[in-house]
């Protein structure tokens, strides 16, 4: 099957503001840039900062000033997740009104002692405590200030949805494939907390819809999380994009470029005197 679209191609970058922007970040932007403009389509840029706690002005400001700095263009306005939190909020308001949330009580070490141990590389997915809770005993632990985090009854979700898939192009984005969708796998995942109004997954998922987003372009590792981006988006009736998942960079190590682990900063690399177009080629294009 080869690579369709709609009338239009729209593309987006959504990084978050918890640090500076490194060369894989360059990459998927670039990329994204690149693809929407030779679609004769259209380039968003999405500021991802539902967690207040670990987001900072500094960077989103440094992601403006770097991504100008690499000769990108976007439409304006931006759209700031932290400034539209009643859209998630009424997301969340659905699915619970549908019988598709509920309050789990349980810290992360009740959650570690209930579950089997996991194998390496494998996260511990919830073993469902508190699904069946009495919604009097609920309501109780909530009006007396417990903290609670609001999860997905995936499978109650996956039963009402039926089979899903999602289209998927390959990595260089030649051809298209049709992906059986597999989102129990996840468990019953956290969509809201008190103290974070909304999940990443539920955001993100939400303002793609909101947004046009026809061709979701973001790194291989994120893959896995596009089974439950197509539950959700099932369930709350939202339009389905297209994916591409594109290869991470690596440092010479052979592990992949992260904030969390120091990757060299496109600011760093503008300071050492590097210029926007040796940038680029490093993030793998020789022209933008």
């Amino acid at each position: 099957m080869t690579l369709a679209f709609g009338a239009e191609i729209v593309t987006r970058f959504a990084p978050s503001p918890t640090g500076f922007l490194h060369l894989g970040h360059a990459h998927s932007a670039l990329l994204g840039h690149r693809t929407a403009r030779e679609g004769h389509g259209r380039f968003l840029l999405r500021i991802e900062d539902i967690d207040r706690t670990r987001c900072k002005p500094e960077f989103e400001h440094a992601i403006f000033e770097d991504l100008h700095w690499l000769g990108l263009e976007w439409e304006e306005p931006v759209r700031r997740q932290s400034d539209h939190f009643p859209d998630y909020a009424a997301a969340l308001a659905r699915l619970e009104s549908d019988g598709l949330l509920y309050p789990c009580f349980c810290s992360r070490k009740d959650i570690a002692a209930a579950a089997s141990a996991p194998h390496e590389g494998e996260t511990v997915i919830y073993p469902g405590t508190c699904r069946g809770l009495d919604p009097i005993l609920a309501a109780e632990r909530k009006a007396a200030g417990a903290p609670f985090a609001l999860r997905l009854d995936t499978a109650e979700a996956v039963r009402r949805s039926g089979p899903l898939a999602f289209r998927e192009a390959d990595p260089d984005g030649a051809n298209l494939r049709e992906i059986r969708a597999e989102p129990e796998h996840f468990g019953d995942v956290v969509l809201g907390r008190r103290d974070t109004p909304a999940s990443y997954h539920l955001c993100a998922t939400l303002d793609d819809h909101l947004q046009g987003v026809s061709l979701v372009i973001r790194g291989e590792d994120l893959r896995p999380a596009t089974h439950l981006h197509r539950l959700l988006q099932a369930v709350l009736g939202l339009a389905s994009p297209q994916y591409r998942h594109h290869v991470l960079l690596t440092n010479g190590s052979g592990a992949r470029l992260s904030k969390r682990d120091g990757a060299l900063a496109l600011r760093a690399l503008r300071e050492q005197g590097l210029s926007a177009a040796a940038v680029r080629k490093m993030a793998g294009f020789h022209d933008a």
